[in-house]
């Protein structure tokens, strides 16, 4: 059994359109890939391909050598897909304590019991505390999320997500928003992540991909032009030419 997702030709079209065209992909335990591309080339309709969102024409989808193409989206998380926003999906008056805890409930299938003491189950207090440690959360746990900044939004969304335990997880433009200025919150946050988990970042900004993926992919009108390191794609004048003018698309 190959661990990891395995996509082989994917295919997706709305009307005559097409947007996803015959698109092979892996995604190994451990890896981080960047997928880029320019506006318009069928970036976030493949990562909706790949949670469920959107059904497809044509392709298989494995997931650990099962095939999960005929999954809906809710079974995917629990299969253990998982995607970030690029608008963050989260309770603003709630505190950051509060949404992570809820967050690991609904996991545990314990959501009906959101308004438990703190000591309601110590596992679950302990698994918040980790998320905090790890998302450097800790002096904001008490914060409502309103109050946060919004790079630091970013963090907790992603801490949410994180709660899910996925195998997979998406980042959909995880600095969207975020002034440059903490732009650093974010990048030191995604190398935080666990080493064994398989990490899709949507991104536009280049200095981000280049800083945090190992694998860059470049999808130009719904079908992947290349796949390379970082220093491939750089060196790559078909990329340069068609993607360097792109460079502020969302």
């Amino acid at each position: 059994m190959t661990s990891g997702l395995d996509i082989t030709g994917l295919c997706k079209s709305f009307g005559g359109i097409i947007v996803a065209n015959n698109i092979d992909f892996t995604l190994r335990p451990g890896d981080r890939k960047a997928l880029i591309g320019p506006n318009g080339a069928g970036k976030t309709t493949f990562a909706n391909l790949i949670t469920g969102f959107l059904a497809p024409s044509a392709g298989t989808l494995h997931l650990d050598g099962r095939n999960i193409i005929n999954l809906k989206e809710a079974k995917r998380v629990k299969a253990g897909i998982a995607k970030t926003f690029q608008i963050t999906t989260l309770f603003k008056r709630m505190s950051v304590r509060e949404n992570i805890r809820l967050a690991i409930l609904e996991r545990e299938g314990k959501s009906f019991r959101w308004f438990a003491k703190d000591n309601g189950y110590s596992d679950i207090e302990e698994e918040i505390e980790q998320l905090l440690e790890q998302f450097s959360l800790q002096s904001s746990a008490a914060d409502e999320v309103h109050e946060l900044a919004y790079g630091r939004q970013r963090l907790v969304e992603m801490a949410l997500t994180l709660a899910l335990k996925p195998r997979i997880l998406i980042l959909d433009e995880p600095s969207a928003g975020v002034p440059a200025s903490d732009s650093h919150i974010i990048t030191d946050a995604i190398e935080r992540l666990p080493e064994d988990l398989s990490v899709l970042i949507i991104e536009h900004d280049m200095n981000l991909v280049f800083k945090v993926a190992r694998k860059i992919v470049v999808l130009v009108n719904g079908a992947i032009l290349t796949e390379g390191t970082p220093g491939e794609i750089a060196g790559n004048q078909q990329v340069r030419d068609l993607y360097l003018g792109a460079r502020h698309e969302h």
